[in-house]
């Protein structure tokens, strides 16, 4: 016991745990119940200080599972558990930095980080300039502490070859959980489309964002249960898991996902076809020029098409292109053309931050809205990653957008060759598939204010810029 008791580490436990005895003895001999969550309070400040890695675990694990929570009174909405975790890590670390004066520098040094570095001091800026200070600080506020935990902290974890599957392991298993309970409460419903937009609540809002994760993740099961070189059971367990998805992305009804899924395919087959950049870069011009010089045929050919979205999965399919009787297809042009408005009206630095939904109603045109728009204009985002930015941000904030995804694709394309050990070429590639995934995905809609969405491709983009760092052959 003395020999116990002379390690400082063990006396501090051993305080501790007399000061959480005691505490809960207050606690039930005043009756203020609801204060025994303090213990597990003060349990998860220390492990924040004493074991971040095992914080960073529980985030990981818990995010797939977090549900949103509105406060009644003060009308301001957060993701439990994840983000007042997310805050107190995003704080430490700050105080790290100042106290400790560096980081890694080779990571914060690297395209990829100066380009987000930059695109939050640009939000910073427009939150100044914006039209709602309080509502763009807030979603500043969010993207800081994504990028903070599940960016440069996240690369830090990445250094243990380990905790790099642990990472994608932790995410995987409660996802499938998740598609397990929607797929149930969706068969009670009998697999409809009108069904399949909620049955995932209360873990996603709603289908499109619960798709984008689902094709996010399907590379990363497709490589874990093919590619990766390890025991049968991980295997059995990786393809069972890649079954559920499959079979959840396909009952989620979210198009947009599927189109991902393919785009994502076909680059990951470019890339792994070792197709040379100077042909890859003329395909995409010619593809862009082609639609171009076609765009009135394209367009006559999309407004004909007549199919909208439905129970049957081959007229969903087809409605994709429905631009004149879908109303969610139609709904969408309507936000972009509002959005472009606002840009016209502010091009340098946007509304601000997370304000599209609440100023984008004046900017509709009668002619354009459909059965699904409001007056109000209170029906969500802009629906693009792109677009978006440009209406809130300005110029600089697409631009900033589309630095990210180049550096992103170029650095996951320049690592993934320059790799040695096979397991760890199929992980870059595969992590780099679920990024195209959702940066294809978002030229329809937009999720990078969501935990469950910034997890996976901060966390994704973090892989990449470690190994392009630390594990080049």
């Amino acid at each position: 016991m003395n020999n116990f008791l002379a390690n400082k580490a063990n006396r501090w436990v051993m305080g501790a745990g007399l000061f959480m005895a005691l505490l809960n003895v207050l606690i039930i001999i005043s009756e203020v119940y609801w204060m025994l969550l303090l213990p597990f309070a003060f349990l998860i400040l220390a492990l924040v200080f004493l074991a971040l890695d095992k914080v960073l675990y529980f985030i990981i694990f818990s995010t797939p599972l977090s549900i949103f929570y509105l406060h009644p009174d003060l009308h301001v909405g957060f993701t439990l558990p994840t983000e007042p975790l997310l805050f107190g890590i995003m704080l430490l670390f700050f105080a790290k930095l100042i106290y400790k004066g560096n980081f890694d520098l080779k990571i914060v040094k690297h395209p990829i980080s100066l380009v987000l570095i930059a695109s939050l001091f640009w939000m910073l800026v427009t939150t100044i300039t914006s039209e709602m200070p309080l509502v763009s600080f807030k979603n500043f506020l969010a993207r800081l502490w994504f990028i903070t935990v599940f960016f440069y902290f996240m690369s830090q974890l990445f250094k243990d070859p380990k905790r790099v599957y642990l990472f994608f392991w932790l995410y995987l298993i409660p996802l499938s959980a998740v598609v397990i309970y929607t797929i149930a409460v969706h068969a009670q419903w009998g697999f409809t489309k009108d069904a399949s937009v909620w049955v995932m609540f209360p873990f996603f809002k709603e289908h499109t964002s619960y798709g984008a994760v689902l094709a996010m993740y399907i590379p990363i099961a497709i490589a874990f249960t093919f590619f990766i070189k390890w025991n049968l059971n991980k295997k059995f367990l990786a393809g069972t898991i890649l079954t559920i998805l499959l079979l959840g992305v396909i009952l989620s009804y979210t198009r947009a996902a599927w189109v991902s899924l393919v785009a994502a395919g076909l680059a990951g087959l470019m890339i792994w076809m070792r197709l040379r950049r100077e042909i890859f870069y003329l395909m995409v011009i010619a593809f862009f020029g082609v639609l171009f010089y076609f765009r009135g045929d394209i367009q006559k050919k999309f407004e004909k098409n007549d199919t909208t979205s439905s129970d049957n999965l081959t007229e969903h399919v087809e409605s994709i292109s429905n631009i004149s009787t879908d109303a969610s297809n139609m709904e969408r042009i309507n936000r972009w053309k509002s959005a472009f408005r606002m840009f016209e009206q502010r091009p340098v630095f946007g509304y601000g931050p997370g304000t599209y939904m609440f100023v984008y109603a004046p900017f509709q045109k009668p002619y354009e809205k459909t059965i699904i728009s409001t007056n109000a204009g209170d029906m969500g985002n802009a629906h693009s990653e792109y677009i978006g930015p440009l209406a809130e941000q300005g110029v600089l904030g697409l631009l900033l957008v589309l630095l990210l995804v180049f550096y992103t694709v170029l650095t996951g394309i320049k690592t993934y060759h320059k790799l040695s050990d096979p397991n760890e070429r199929v992980l870059i590639l595969a992590s780099l598939m679920g990024i195209m995934t959702y940066w294809t995905h978002g030229f329809l809609n937009n999720f990078l204010d969501m935990d469950k969405a910034s997890l996976p491709v901060w966390g994704f983009t973090a892989l990449i810029v470690y190994f392009d760092q630390y594990r080049k052959k």
